[in-house]
């Protein structure tokens, strides 16, 4: 993937010493357009302009020397209302303009929890095909995100039906070197060689958001290796002995686990219980607890016994559900503990009971009206 082309700043018109305006009284009130735009970035009733409207006022002569000197805080208080879509042309503008249109308040978080690709079951690995406007609408989006951020995101989050490939990865690990979150449930397309280069760039990295893989001990030791100050780990999908093991041995210091919705063996619970001292949170709800009776036949966990709920009372947090009653759990049991996460709501997968974890509402950058930026030739 190429990088985006830089937007050059617009030609600056400088007037000769002859015809330079005698001095200006004091500068005068901003007029009501641009007050309208910053009420309404700080929430009154004023209507939002369009962004048609904001780049003629920005272009506009006769006004261009009030933008020019308004606060960076001030534009970007405007700039937060707009979607990746319209802070394309916005940052154009001018240099300031492009300035605040990359403040981190803008890009703190990057949510593309909307976009999902266009695929295909398969029964051979990666047992996912994704069709190749998919992927050229992704590089397109990734590129018009990285181009205007311009290194600022601390967080990306990443649908569960976002396929992205190696390719796609090495470019937003190289453009977004603060990174501190990622939210990606999906890693079929994924290299070992990939995920690992990438965590190779992010040494900010505290939180993770992954699926279950066939062998995690050489991504908890790239996580060990590279990212000192990671701290949280969530699994979507199944956590083993294999896992757990994985998780106590390179990641002894980890503060929070997740295995919301997961099919969790015992013996993968104990591990973490018993092993790891640093834990302070730890969320089990609505897993499918099992673990094989002596006849080799799987039995489900309803209850937690006394043991297993001491060692958990230790914990600063605790969560745990495994309710006939509960809507979520009846789901896992449907689901023989692999959630089929499209059957329910959309907001279902982004849940969870550790508030650093939930993901909330989605965010404004890209939202639903972001389609527009979709469509490829």
């Amino acid at each position: 993937m190429s990088d985006a082309p830089s937007i050059p700043d617009p030609a600056r018109r400088r007037s000769s010493p002859a015809a330079r305006s005698p001095p200006r009284s004091p500068p005068s009130p901003p007029p009501p357009e641009t007050a309208a735009l910053a009420g309404g970035a700080q929430g009154s009733s004023s209507p939002r302009r369009s962004v048609r409207d904001l780049i003629i006022m920005g272009e506009n002569k006769s006004m261009g020397k009030i933008w020019e000197d308004m606060e960076t805080d001030v534009l970007v208080k405007i700039f937060k209302e707009l979607n990746l879509v319209e802070l394309s042309p916005v940052s154009q503008v001018c240099r300031s303009w492009r300035l605040a249109c990359s403040d981190p308040l803008i890009w703190g978080t990057l949510d593309f929890g909307l976009l999902i690709s266009n695929f295909i079951q398969t029964r051979a690995s990666p047992y996912i095909w994704v069709d190749d406007r998919s992927d050229k609408r992704l590089s397109k989006i990734l590129r018009l995100a990285m181009a205007i951020s311009r290194g600022n995101v601390n967080c990306m989050i990443f649908h569960y039906n976002l396929y992205m490939k190696d390719e796609h990865l090495n470019y937003i690990s190289q453009r977004s070197p603060h990174l501190k979150r990622l939210v990606m449930p999906a890693w079929n397309r994924i290299s070992k060689d990939g995920i690992c280069m990438a965590i190779q760039r992010w040494e900010e990295l505290e939180s993770l958001t992954m699926p279950s893989i066939g062998y995690p001990p050489y991504i908890m030791e790239e996580l060990a290796k590279k990212c000192k100050n990671f701290k949280e780990l969530k699994v979507m999908g199944s956590f083993d002995l294999l896992f757990a093991s994985a998780v106590t041995t390179y990641l002894p210091k980890l503060k929070v686990l997740s295995l919301r919705c997961s099919k969790v063996t015992m013996g993968a619970l104990l591990c973490v219980l018993n092993s790891m001292e640093h834990l302070e949170v730890l969320n089990i709800s609505h897993c499918l607890l099992f673990e094989i009776a002596t006849n080799g036949r799987r039995q489900v966990i309803h209850e937690l016994d006394n043991n297993t709920l001491e060692r958990a009372s230790q914990l600063r947090e605790f969560h745990h559900c495994q309710s006939r009653q509960c809507l979520a759990c009846q789901r896992m049991m449907m689901d023989d503990g692999i959630l089929r996460w499209y059957r329910y709501e959309d907001w279902f997968w982004r849940r969870d009971e550790v508030s650093s974890l939930d993901l909330k509402d989605y965010g404004r950058l890209f939202g639903a009206q972001c389609e527009m930026l979709t469509s490829v030739d």
